[in-house]
């Protein structure tokens, strides 16, 4: 017979909530032998956004069992409270934030690559490849699909809310603390490779003349072979990079 019990998430879990179910307990009847994942992921919370599960008071694990009655508590990851006591669900963070990003994150993911952060990303990349990097190459996974962080294999993901540009930025940076660790114009926009300087004589005739008349310090992507330099373009990307460093300030979203 199924099991009748009552769930509620808290903070930023009901982002992914429908609207009628945020912020209360919600009461649903299960099948036996479902567990707490199976139950978070049936209401379209991927795991990689849970850090810890009460049932009837008590920390448990994802693969925990729910019984007739249970009250399940949700929790996303603590920033400022002690629950070392408590079932961590979540792997400790990774030392370096590295990224890749799903198909339809074209634009965040050339922005994180001006802010500094290694970030790949391609238009034709499967699900399939995406868990794989991700695992493999040890990186946050940045998704709009809810699916792919569902995926049992993928440890380390975020599902990105916004659909702005500028507010996908502010929310990575703030979900992953990154704003002290933005150190921009050192990766490629279009392929992610380090920027190395490069002397005006060994790129000089592939430079537009205005540009090889005008500037005397470039920077040469190894992997792509594309050139940079700081000209009108340099002075729009620092505003953006401005922009962003002055969201960090700005009052957090209700």
């Amino acid at each position: 017979m199924p099991h009748r019990v009552d769930v509620r998430f808290y903070a930023e879990l009901n982002d992914v909530l429908p609207p009628d179910r945020r912020g209360q307990p919600i009461t649903l009847e299960i099948a036996p032998g479902t567990t707490v994942k199976d139950l978070a992921e049936s209401l379209g919370v991927p795991h990689t956004e849970i850090d810890v599960i009460l049932v009837n008071g008590e920390s448990v694990d994802f693969g925990h069992q729910l019984g007739e009655g249970d009250r399940v508590s949700v929790y996303p990851v603590f920033e400022a409270l002690d629950v070392s006591p408590l079932v961590r669900l979540r792997p400790r963070p990774l030392r370096e934030a590295r990224f890749v990003l799903d198909v339809h994150l074209g634009r965040l993911a050339r922005t994180l690559r001006l802010l500094g952060f290694d970030s790949l990303w391609r238009n034709d990349a499967t699900d399939d490849e995406l868990a794989a990097i991700a695992v493999d190459e040890k990186r946050i996974l940045l998704t709009r699909d809810r699916g792919l962080l569902k995926r049992a294999k993928v440890t380390h993901g975020y599902l990105v809310r916004d659909t702005d540009r500028r507010r996908q930025i502010v929310e990575v940076l703030r979900r992953f603390d990154l704003f002290g660790a933005i150190a921009p114009f050192g990766r490629c926009l279009a392929c992610n490779g380090e920027l190395e300087p490069v002397p005006k004589a060994e790129v000089e005739q592939r430079l537009p003349p205005r540009t090889r008349q005008d500037y005397d310090e470039f920077w040469t992507c190894p992997d792509c072979g594309r050139i940079y330099w700081q000209g009108s373009h340099y002075d729009r990307l620092a505003a953006l990079v401005k922009d962003i460093r002055r969201a960090q300030h700005d009052a957090e979203p209700p």
